[in-house]
C-alpha cells in the first residue's frame, strides 16, 4: 500500500436543518417572514422558498470558493482519544453480520451507473491503491465536533478508473444499513466537484487502525467540506447518476428525503 500522508491544510432532527435554512432567509433580508416559522415551514410555498435559499447558498459557495479549497487539517496532538460514533453503530442486517464475522473477506465495493468501465473491488484491493491520510474535524448537525485521522483511497482516483460519462452529475453512496430500523437503506450523494476534491476519501482506517464497525467498517465516505450526515458509513456501492429522480425520495440522501438540506457545505 502506498500512503502519501499528504497534509494539505478540516440522530439529527429535521427542525435543526430547517432553522439553518431559515437563518439563510434572514441573511437575505426576510426576517419579517419568519414570524411563526415552525408553522410556516410546513406550508408548500415556504418549503419552496427554503429550497430556493439552499440553491442560492450552494451557488454562492461555488462562486466564492475555489473548487480545490481545503478543509482545515489538524496536528496529531489534537486527535480525540475516541472518535464519537453516531447514527447506526452496529448494523444487524444478515449480510452485514456475515461480512463482520469473516473480516469482510467477502465484502465488495461496486462502482457503476453512468461510467464507461464499471468495477468491483475487494477491501485488500482498495488497500493496495495509493492512499491519503488526513486529520480533520467532523462537524455534526447536532452541534458537536470531533477530530480524527482518516486514511483511504481518494475518490477521484476511483472515478478516474471507471471513467464517468459526460452525463454523470452526481455520485451516490449506497450503504449497508437501515438507519434506526427503518425500511430504507442509508444513502448520500455529492456533486462531481466534491467527489473530485482531494480530501474526499473512501476511508478504511481511523486513527491508524482499521475502521471500527461503530464508525462505518469496512469503508466510509469522508467529504471534509460537508456536515456529518453527508459522511456515509458502511458504503457498499458507488453509483454515478444524472439526477436523483429514481432514488428513494428523490432528494439525494436519507436525511434530505426527510427535510434536510442536500447542500451541507461548511
Amino acid at each position: 500500500m502506498t500512503d502519501s500522508n499528504t497534509r494539505l491544510s478540516t440522530s439529527p432532527e429535521p427542525d435543526r436543518a430547517r432553522r439553518r435554512l431559515l437563518g439563510g432567509l434572514c441573511a437575505l433580508g426576510a426576517g419579517t417572514f419568519l414570524t411563526g416559522c415552525d408553522r410556516l415551514s410546513e406550508s408548500a410555498p415556504v418549503r419552496a422558498a427554503l429550497s430556493n435559499v439552499e440553491q442560492l447558498s450552494y451557488k454562492a459557495q461555488r462562486l466564492i470558493a475555489s473548487r480545490q479549497a481545503l478543509a482545515k487539517e489538524f496536528d496529531e496532538s489534537q486527535i480525540a482519544p475516541v472518535f464519537r460514533p453516531n447514527g447506526t453503530t452496529n448494523p444487524q442486517e444478515d449480510y452485514y453480520r456475515a461480512w463482520v464475522e469473516n473480516g469482510f473477506a467477502d465484502w465488495r465495493l461496486t462502482i457503476d451507473g453512468l461510467v464507461e468501465e464499471p468495477m468491483t473491488l475487494s477491501l485488500p484491493a482498495l488497500r493496495e491503491m495509493a492512499s491519503r491520510t488526513q486529520i480533520t474535524r467532523h462537524d455534526c448537525v447536532e452541534g458537536w465536533s470531533c477530530i480524527g485521522q482518516w486514511t483511504g483511497v481518494p475518490l477521484a482516483d476511483l472515478l478516474d478508473r471507471v471513467r464517468p460519462a459526460d452525463t454523470a452529475r452526481f455520485v451516490v453512496f449506497h450503504c449497508a444499513d437501515h438507519t434506526y430500523g427503518g425500511t430504507d437503506l442509508y444513502y448520500e450523494s455529492l456533486d462531481m466537484i466534491e467527489a473530485y476534491h482531494p480530501q474526499t476519501l473512501l476511508a478504511y482506517d481511523l486513527n491508524g487502525e482499521p475502521l471500527p464497525v461503530a464508525n462505518g467498517a469496512p469503508i466510509r465516505l469522508r467529504a471534509e467540506r460537508q456536515l456529518g450526515y453527508k459522511q456515509a458509513k458502511y458504503v457498499m456501492r458507488v453509483e454515478l447518476v444524472e439526477s436523483f429522480k429514481q432514488l428513494h425520495g428523490g432528494k439525494g440522501g436519507y436525511w434530505e428525503d426527510r427535510g434536510y438540506d442536500w447542500w451541507a457545505g461548511i
